[in-house]
């Protein structure tokens, strides 16, 4: 390469993160072939957009071996660094010991003689440069941590969250908690300036109460999302003015994984795996337990019949306060074998608020039949209605757990007798729980459901409470 062409080489990998990626894939990995394909730009162009101070959260979702650990984690600090030599950045993983294989691919770029040539500036410092430390010698930083480790006295202008929990541990709620609370309590209050940092969380799906799951529901990101196959229709931007449409069905890399090949991974892993950790959705797209096209749909409620009975369906949180905890009423219309579900109220009510509420939900819908769970709140709930005489509810003592209580309903469901409306203002939070179930964060309008459905075609007599 004559001194020209290695002149402009250099301009390009100091301007253009992906080009860097693909040198710095030959550094790291010289036994492997670099396939590039446009999911690369898509990623580098988001990380740039971080760098320049566009974007302050990011989410990147995409399928395993598709290089984002040394797009994000080695490639994207070291070109920053390169930059900046005083920026400070934290790299998170799983294990200590994909942390430091992180940041020995990292020094292995840094030390290149191609990455001194383009950024002469950048140093690593003789005296800081350790397995899981390397500092510049203008005192910028990449730190490498594990998901637990400490942080203390440290912090950054960057972190970087690649694949915070092995695959094998996601159904662990003791270990999506960790993970969450480490998050919340160490990492997060590692930024310098929480208002102008930026943090990028970089991962495959591997629960809806994931990081990612997490992260979402406390402040707005950008969410670049790269399933294995497209579902829906994506305009995915990979630079200035530059998009890359994918159609429902694209493959994202067919180079690097064909449709027969994700077939066969589909097959070992199993379809829940394969939507969560592939699609980056961890719920198949028709349902988990119960499927979306098992349900009938109404435009209008239908008039109500002679015989006809409004019916509803109290699950009752234990504690206000609990995060996780909602009140949830379903209001059901029983036509025949049918059952068309009219209304959903869900939310977090101290316990006087859920009496009133129980109250009104009844009067708003002239219910004949309600339902409440005889457990924690909802026992001292049934308690004082019936003290107070307004309405008598019907006492349910469920037998069996959640997903066996919903299991024995789902042939109600698959059979069509289930209808709901085609527009509700509650219809696509409904529609998420139900289908992610048993994998959801929550369960309380399931739960409502399978009481409801459980109760209907019992033989016993039934009480009018108003």
């Amino acid at each position: 390469m004559s001194d020209l062409d290695r002149h402009d080489l250099e301009i390009v990998l100091r301007h253009d993160l992906a080009s860097f990626i693909q040198r710095s894939f030959q550094t790291v990995a010289p036994a492997q072939v670099y396939r590039h394909n446009w999911h690369i730009e898509a990623i580098a162009w988001h990380l740039e957009r971080c760098l320049a101070g566009d974007i302050k959260r990011l989410i990147i979702t995409v399928p395993p071996r598709h290089l984002k650990s040394i797009c994000a984690s080695v490639a994207f600090p070291a070109w920053a660094l390169g930059r900046d030599p005083a920026l400070r950045v934290i790299a998170a993983s799983y294990s200590v010991g994909l942390a430091r294989k992180h940041a020995l691919d990292y020094r292995a770029v840094a030390e290149a003689d191609w990455y001194r040539r383009t950024f002469p500036r950048t140093r690593i410092h003789p005296d800081k440069n350790t397995e899981l430390e390397v500092m510049t010698t203008h005192q910028g930083f990449r730190l490498a941590t594990s998901v637990g480790g400490t942080l203390t006295g440290r912090g950054g202008n960057f972190i970087l969250i690649d694949d915070p929990m092995k695959p094998e541990e996601a159904m662990s709620e003791t270990s999506r908690e960790a993970v969450k609370r480490w998050y919340d309590g160490t990492l997060y209050s590692r930024l310098d300036n929480k208002a102008e940092d930026s943090i990028v969380i970089i991962m495959q799906r591997l629960h809806v109460d994931d990081l990612v799951g997490h992260v979402l529901e406390q402040e707005p990101w950008v969410h670049l999302d790269l399933p294995a196959v497209a579902e829906t229709p994506q305009n995915v931007q990979v630079g200035p003015d530059r998009y890359i449409h994918r159609a429902p069905g694209d493959l994202l890399h067919p180079e690097r994984e064909s449709k027969t090949a994700l077939d066969a991974i589909k097959a070992t892993l199993g379809s829940y795996n394969f939507s969560a950790q592939y699609q980056q959705r961890p719920v198949p797209a028709g349902g988990a337990l119960i499927k979306w096209r098992w349900f009938g749909k109404y435009r209008e409620p239908p008039a109500r019949g002679r015989n006809d009975r409004v019916i509803q369906s109290w699950d009752t949180a234990s504690k206000a306060e609990e995060i996780n905890d909602y009140s949830v009423c379903t209001t059901w219309q029983e036509c025949g074998s049918s059952y068309h579900l009219i209304d959903v109220f869900r939310a977090r009510l101290e316990y006087p608020d859920l009496k009133r509420r129980v109250l009104a939900e009844a009067e708003r819908h002239h219910a004949q039949v309600v339902l409440i769970e005889d457990k924690s709140s909802g026992t001292h709930l049934i308690q004082d209605l019936r003290q107070e005489g307004m309405i008598r509810p019907i006492a349910i003592h469920p037998a069996g757990d959640k997903i066996t209580r919903m299991s024995a309903q789902s042939a109600k469901i698959e059979a069509g007798n289930v209808l709901l409306p085609e527009q509700a203002s509650w219809l696509q939070d409904f529609q998420t729980e139900i289908l992610q179930f048993p994998y959801s964060r929550h369960d309380d309008q399931v739960d409502s459901v399978s009481q409801f459905l459980s109760w209907i075609t019992r033989p016993s007599p039934v009480p009018m409470v108003w």
